[in-house]
This record gives C-alpha cells, structure tokens and sequence, in this order.
C-alpha cells in the first residue's frame, strides 16, 4: 500500500458541525424567542436536524438547488410560507450564532501537521465550494489542502464512484493512491470504497455503535489513528502493520 495522498470530508469529520449546528440553533432560537409551535427548545432542534436530512437528500437528489432547498427548509421549519428575503433573513440571523459556534475537531491539527511531510492532502465535500471555503478559511485550513471540491460545483454527491474519482484526477493519482476520510458509513466509507480508494470511515464517539459496519473501510474513533493506517511513522504511534 502506498498512499500518497488523503481526501477529506470536512463535516463532522474536520469541523464539527453537529455541535455548532446545535448550539447556532440554540442561541437562535432563544434570541428569536421562539420554538416555532414546538413544545420546547430541544423539540425544536430535533426537528431542525430531521429537516436538514431531509432537503440535504432532495438536494443531493437534484431537486433544487442549495439556496431553494436552504429556503424550504426554513420554510417547513416554520410551518408557513415565506418569501425568498424572510427565508434568508431569518437563515441569515442563524448563520451569526452559527458562526460563532464553529471550531475543529481537537485531533485535527495534530494530524494534519503529522502527515504534512509525508502525505498531499485535498477536500471532497457533498456541500457547496462557497460554504466550505468561508469555513476553512475561518478556521485556519484553508491552504492545508490542495484543492477543495464540492458537489454542487462537480455536479456529482458522494458516494457516486464518479466523484471520488474527479478528486483523484484533479490529484493526479490513482484511486488506490488516495485515502479518504468522512465520518459517514455509507456516504463516505462504502462510497470510498467502492471507488477503490483507501476508505477511512471515523466514528467519532460511537453515533453509529449499532449500525453494522461497511465492508471495506477502517473504522477509526479519532484522527490519532489515522497515521497508522497510512503507514506513517509518527508521533501519534508505530508504523501501521496494514501495508
């Protein structure tokens, strides 16, 4: 095995968007001083998350784009109709405490600068390039990657083979050259996988404990873990018995 490179997904594996998700719709919706007919904060958050799934899959899915199924969600989440500058009026009010809430995953510095030297790295993402970048960019990470590649821009979502394999073109490498990293099973590490890549499917605190694992990826619990299945020789352990 000789990886040369590592594709990263960036949410709930680099940045840790659940945490900033909830907390932005926290403090929104405290400063909103509403729930939105739901019987209390958490009940409302809960629907927030359902929401999300369900525009993310009618986005990935071709039925609209980022910003009309953005404003659906909110729409739906109110329960009412609203114009295009009332959806994202109110989304960008969200935004701001969103915003406010982001940060990286502890690990992720450490290994990115352990495998700095020895690894290429680049971004496959199913979000929208403008969205990432603001993000990476507000967060530190922005120039550790080569490229950032996102599904609205490609035209093609996770976990097509198709796009992994654009990443591994615009790297120049092989599939089997080419780590990926995403904490989801399916979309990331079964997608990873059966394009050929080197999938890495990182359970961050167990949320999938009960879902049987794809066959293919390594199921990893931090990022510490990661230079070891690369074959890297770093301080985070000993060189990997994989290769």
């Amino acid at each position: 095995m000789d990886i040369k490179a590592v594709l990263w997904d960036v949410d709930d594996t680099l940045f840790d968007y659940t945490a900033a998700d909830r907390a932005g719709m926290r403090d929104h919706l405290t400063a909103e001083g509403l729930s939105l007919g739901h019987d209390s904060v958490e009940d409302a958050l809960t629907r927030w998350r359902e929401l999300t799934s369900l525009h993310w899959r009618r986005y990935a899915a071709g039925e609209g784009d980022w910003e009309s199924t953005r404003r659906d969600r909110v729409r739906d989440f109110h329960g009412q109709p609203l114009s295009d500058a009332e959806a994202d009026a109110w989304f960008e009010r969200y935004i701001a405490h969103y915003e406010r809430a982001w940060t990286l995953f502890p690990d992720v510095v450490p290994v990115l600068d352990a495998l700095a030297a020895s690894h290429r790295h680049a971004v496959l993402s199913n979000s929208s390039l403008p969205v990432q970048e603001r993000k990476l960019r507000a967060l530190g990470v922005w120039d550790r990657f080569e490229t950032v590649l996102c599904a609205e821009q490609l035209g093609i979502h996770k976990p097509a083979a198709e796009a992994f394999h654009v990443a591994c073109e615009a790297l120049e490498l092989p599939p089997h050259e080419v780590a990926y990293v995403g904490d989801h099973p399916e979309i990331d590490g079964r997608g990873a996988a059966d394009a050929g890549l080197l999938s890495v499917w990182i359970d961050r605190g167990g949320l999938y404990a009960t879902v049987d694992p794809p066959v293919g990826p390594h199921r990893i619990a931090t990022l510490a873990e990661l230079p070891a299945i690369l074959g890297s020789d770093t301080r985070f352990g000993a060189p990997s018995t994989f290769g």
